[in-house]
């Protein structure tokens, strides 16, 4: 369908792509990833023709047809509404459904035998282009992005951006090309839309390429994963977990090959340079130079994995309770968001907030931030400093400044040294701090945006969608710095990978109630299929057991055994956790204590803090035990 042969493409003298080959199939489902700015998107520009390659070749099949969806289009403003402008999608039935209407009104006045024949067959035609059921094909698309029944009629331009994207979107799917190539669509979409496009991309009858930053979407969608490193297209048959695993293995005999050619070019020159000189070796040391420049070069592997060795912390700790939420009731005019509502956030808790737009994330946000009013009761706890990042601290950024420059302004009292160090870990190395923030990519500026927000030294971070526009190197380096963190943080996020690597807690509004799952994101996606296949089969059998309450409702009921010893364990639990983390602090003071010198260098001292230290790993390992036994009691009688 679509052959990429030899290509060569250079921006400024640099060669993004050289000798690229890659061939795309008929319903193939490809991942293209890479760092950003390996040229990506140019591909997909490439393909569809907006750029011109500097050499080689890119051929279409005849019936190819491509529906291209990129950040471009965010800026798209119309007047008619969101409905209409996805039915553009239907262009022919829609010219056909405008001659059917002026056919039928031109026979209220002249009826003729021609009209009718010209009727028939425009019918005919309307109906096999599938003109009957296109409004409800885009309606159940649009509903199944994210919008509601009755935002359908309401005019594009009222939309933000990155609903129009979805207005877009839901237009490219209808279009229902044989290629459909797909720009970081995940950006503009929330969790149960992203799941939808998930399940309808599986089955899309055409073939797909998507970009994303989001390992689950990719994982979850493509059948084979194209890498673009090293001006080169490598592809690999398989989701994103085959590739890791799949690239892992390619790069040990690669890494294997390098090795051996290179003490083969050694022992080559070594034995040139030795015999040089000799007349009776002239032949045999000719015969090696020539071979080694005939030798096709191995390359090295360049490691594009980045293990991040920098910490950060906070000079003051909290108190036990972040921030209490009180009977917490918000509204905008008749839009009841939250009603009669209860939270709290205590130290150490890892918070992912998930779930569908609309329901009141970013509201929340900013009710736990103290910059939203509200009826109730918001309490902040003791020691309490925070710091927030959203999508709109880019553009806070003084795009004046050089990188180094900006982080030195945040108002942090650490060294250059230090500064440097921290955006090596961001992948700014190197003469690359001293860029300016305005030739900065979107990617980039995102890193500097969180680069800042980490050396903040807050105890509580706020952050709204960290990951939209970074790569799979740049999340995984976030994800290590939030692993990494003692303080608290609150996140909102849809990227299921990065939730799953960073929360302790799930938290989620539903009928306008903030709710809790203590739990990982995996956990808490095994309990909610469970409780929904629970709630399903709730039919009339559960009527009688309503009726015989009702009859004891003068009665007190009894005392349930299982409550008071899941109320005992819930207290032992308590108590344990404060004794770990006691024995905690422990370890950390002898930590300190062993890397003092007169400590470190007298084996006496060092060898008695070592033992001291060892005594306490033991009992904390217990404790840990204990722990972990009595939270499976507590999950067993919940």
């Amino acid at each position: 369908m679509i052959a990429i042969n030899n290509l060569s493409y250079l921006i400024g003298g640099r060669a993004l792509y050289e000798n690229a080959s890659l061939h795309i199939k008929p319903k193939d489902k490809i991942g293209l990833i890479g760092l950003n700015g390996k040229g990506k998107s140019t591909l997909l520009r490439l393909i569809v023709g907006e750029f011109q390659p500097t050499s080689g070749d890119i051929s279409k099949s005849k019936d190819c047809t491509i529906g291209f969806l990129n950040q471009d289009l965010l800026s798209y403003q119309s007047e008619e509404s969101i409905l209409a402008v996805a039915m553009q999608a239907f262009g022919q039935a829609n010219e056909l459904q405008h001659t059917i209407e002026r056919i039928l009104k031109e026979m209220e006045t002249n009826y003729r035998d021609e009209l009718v024949d010209q009727l028939a067959k425009a019918q005919e035609q309307f109906e096999t282009l599938g003109g009957y059921s296109m409004q409800s094909d885009a309606e159940a698309i649009l509903e199944g992005i994210g919008f509601r029944t009755e935002d359908l009629q309401r005019p594009l331009k009222q939309f933000s951006g990155g609903w129009r994207m979805r207005v877009m979107l839901a237009k490219l799917l209808l279009e229902k090309p044989s290629l459909l190539m797909l720009d970081e669509p995940t950006n503009h979409l929330d969790l149960p839309s992203i799941q939808w496009i998930e399940n309808y991309l599986k089955t899309y009858e055409g073939a797909v390429v998507v970009v994303s930053h989001d390992r689950s979407f990719i994982d979850n969608v493509a059948t084979s994963i194209v890498e673009v490193a090293n001006q080169k297209l490598t592809q690999y048959s398989g989701n994103y977990s085959f590739y890791v695993e799949e690239k892992q293995m390619r790069e040990e005999i690669q890494r294997n090959a390098f090795e051996n050619q290179q003490q083969h070019i050694k022992q080559t020159e070594r034995f040139i340079e030795r015999f040089r000189s000799k007349a009776t070796k002239a032949r045999q040391v000719q015969s090696r130079v020539k071979a080694l420049d005939r030798l096709d070069l191995i390359e090295d592997i360049v490691d594009d994995s980045m293990v991040m060795n920098f910490k950060f912390g906070f000079k003051q700790k909290s108190g036990r309770s972040i921030i209490e939420l009180n009977d917490i009731s918000k509204a905008y005019g008749d839009l009841q968001i939250l009603k009669s509502t209860t939270a709290q956030i205590e130290r150490g808790d890892k918070i992912a907030l998930i779930g569908a737009n609309g329901k009141g994330k970013s509201t929340l946000l900013r009710v736990i931030a103290g910059t939203e009013p509200i009826q109730g009761e918001r309490k902040e706890g003791f020691n309490v400093f925070t710091t927030f990042y959203a999508q709109h601290q880019l553009e806070a950024l003084n795009v004046n400044n050089e990188i180094l420059q900006e982080l030195q302004q945040a108002g942090s009292d650490k060294s250059e040294m230090e500064l440097r160090g921290i955006l090596g870990c961001f992948l700014f190395s190197n003469e690359d701090v001293f860029k300016k923030i305005k030739v900065l990519s979107g990617g980039e500026k995102s890193r500097v945006a969180l680069a800042k927000t980490l050396i903040s030294e807050a105890n509580f971070l706020m952050m709204d969608e960290p990951t939209n526009h970074l790569d799979f190197l740049s999340v995984n380096i976030l994800i290590q710095a939030l692993q990494q963190y003692e303080g608290t943080f609150l996140i909102v996020s849809h990227d299921r990978h990065f939730i799953s690597q960073i929360a302790n807690k799930i938290w989620y509004i539903e009928d306008q109630v903030i709710k809790e799952y203590p739990g990982s994101y995996d956990e808490y996606v095994y309990w909610l299929e469970k409780r929904d296949a629970d709630l399903k089969p709730q039919t009339s059998e559960s009527k009688p057991q309503k009726a015989k309450s009702n009859q004891n409702q003068n009665q007190k009921p009894p005392k349930d055994p299982n409550q008071q010893e899941l109320k005992k364990l819930q207290t032992q639990l308590e108590t344990t956790e404060n004794e770990i983390e006691k024995l905690e602090i422990q370890k950390k003071k002898i930590e300190a204590e062993m890397a003092q010198p007169d400590v470190f260098g007298d084996f006496n001292k060092l060898q008695e803090k070592q033992s001291e230290y060892d005594k306490l790993d033991k009992k904390l390992d217990t404790y840990q035990s204990n722990w972990e036994q009595i939270a499976e009691m507590i999950d067993a009688l919940e």
